[in-house]
C-alpha cells in the first residue's frame, strides 16, 4: 500500500509538473526511475482522451526532436529510418484541447495517415487549417480536407521578407566591400533596425535609417533601401488582417508590393514576390479570417522545454506521450494522482 501510494504520488508529480523529469520524481520519492516511468505511462494513458473532440480550426506544425536513427535493411539493401528527427503536431486552435496528437516524420503520408484515421464526421467539422509555408502540409490537407480553408501563418511571411532584406544587405556588402560586414559598416550596425516594422518604430528612428542608407554609396544603400521598402509594403498588406478590408484596398497594396519588386533587379525580391504569388490564396485567407498558427508555435515551445528538462528522449513514443501530457494540462485541469 505504501509503495502504491508513492507510485501514485511520483506519477502525479511527473504529470502535473511539466518542468520535473521522471528521474527527479523518482529521486524525490525514493523509487527507481523505470518504475516511475511505467507508473507515469499508465497514469498518462488513463487521463489523456483516447480520441480528440471535433475542432473547427486545426493547426499543424513540425518540431525537431533530435538526430535521426538508421538501420541497415538487408533485404532492401538500403538504410531505413527508425527514428525520424521531425515530429508533426496537430493542435486545436479554436478550443481548449491543446495538442491533439503527434506523429513521427514530416511527410505527406504521416499527416494524411493521422487525419484519415479520424471519423468522417470529425473531418467534416474542420473549417480551417493553419500551417506554415510547407508544401507537405498543403498537399496533405488538399487530399484529406478539401473543404477546409487553408491559412498561412503571417509570421512566416514576415520572416521571409526579413530574410530577403538581410540577404540583400549581406550580398551588397560582400560585393562592394569585398568582405563580410563589420561593426564599422553603417549597414551592419542597423541590421536589427532593418528587420523591424517601421510602424512600430518612432518616426525619428525611421528617418535616421533612411538618411543613413541615402548617405551610403549608391551601390550599397540603394539596393538595401529598395529591399526595405518592399518589406514594408508587404507588412502594410498584412496589417489589413482583422480589419475587414475591401478587395480594392487589398489588391492596391498587393500591386504596390509587386511593382516594387519588379522595378528592382534584385533576385532576392523577385524570389520573394514569386513565393507570395504562389501562396497568395492562403495569405488572403489569413487577411480575411485573421487565423494564425500561434497556438501551435506556443505548443512547440512547451515541447522543446520538456525535451530540455529531460535532457533529450531516446524513445520517440515516450516523448510523444510526455509532451502531450504536458501540453494538455490546462485543458484537463488539475490532476489528482489518487
Amino acid at each position: 500500500v505504501r509503495l502504491t501510494s508513492r507510485l501514485r504520488q511520483a506519477a502525479g508529480a511527473a504529470v502535473a509538473d511539466a518542468g520535473r523529469t521522471i528521474v527527479q520524481a523518482a529521486r524525490d520519492h525514493g523509487i527507481s526511475w523505470p518504475v516511475v516511468a511505467a507508473a507515469f505511462t499508465a497514469h498518462a494513458k488513463r487521463v489523456l482522451p483516447a480520441e480528440p473532440e471535433p475542432v473547427a480550426v486545426l493547426g499543424i506544425d513540425e518540431v525537431r526532436r533530435g538526430k535521426p536513427r538508421w538501420i541497415w535493411d538487408t533485404p532492401a539493401g538500403s538504410w531505413t529510418v527508425t527514428a525520424d528527427r521531425w515530429h508533426v503536431g496537430f493542435c486545436d486552435l479554436s478550443g481548449g484541447q491543446g495538442l491533439l496528437a503527434q506523429v513521427e516524420g514530416r511527410t505527406t503520408a504521416a499527416v494524411t495517415g493521422w487525419l484519415t484515421a479520424r471519423p468522417p464526421a470529425w473531418r467534416e467539422r474542420v473549417q480551417a487549417v493553419a500551417i506554415d509555408m510547407c508544401t507537405v502540409f498543403k498537399s496533405a490537407i488538399r487530399q484529406v480536407l478539401p473543404h477546409a480553408v487553408l491559412v498561412v501563418d503571417h509570421f512566416h511571411v514576415v520572416q521571409l521578407a526579413n530574410r530577403a532584406v538581410t540577404e540583400v544587405r549581406r550580398r551588397m556588402t560582400l560585393i562592394q566591400r569585398g568582405r563580410r560586414g563589420r561593426g564599422s559598416d553603417p549597414e551592419w550596425r542597423m541590421r536589427n533596425r532593418l528587420t523591424r516594422s517601421a510602424a512600430r518604430m518612432p518616426g525619428k528612428h525611421v528617418d535616421r535609417l533612411v538618411d543613413t542608407l541615402d548617405a551610403l554609396p549608391a551601390a550599397i544603400g540603394a539596393p538595401i533601401l529598395a529591399a526595405w521598402n518592399a518589406k514594408e509594403d508587404l507588412l502594410d498588406l498584412l496589417a489589413t488582417a482583422r480589419t475587414q478590408p475591401n478587395r480594392e484596398h487589398v489588391h492596391r497594396l498587393l500591386y504596390r508590393f509587386y511593382a516594387r519588386c519588379a522595378a528592382s533587379d534584385l533576385p532576392e525580391l523577385h524570389r520573394l514576390a514569386t513565393t507570395i504569388e504562389t501562396w497568395w490564396p492562403q495569405i488572403l485567407a489569413f487577411l480575411t479570417t485573421g487565423i494564425t498558427n500561434a497556438g501551435s508555435e506556443g505548443t512547440n515551445r512547451v515541447i522543446k522545454t520538456v525535451a530540455r528538462d529531460a535532457y533529450g528522449f531516446r524513445n520517440p513514443e515516450n516523448q510523444r506521450l510526455r509532451t502531450r501530457t504536458a501540453t494538455t494540462r490546462r485543458h484537463r485541469g488539475h490532476l489528482n494522482p489518487a
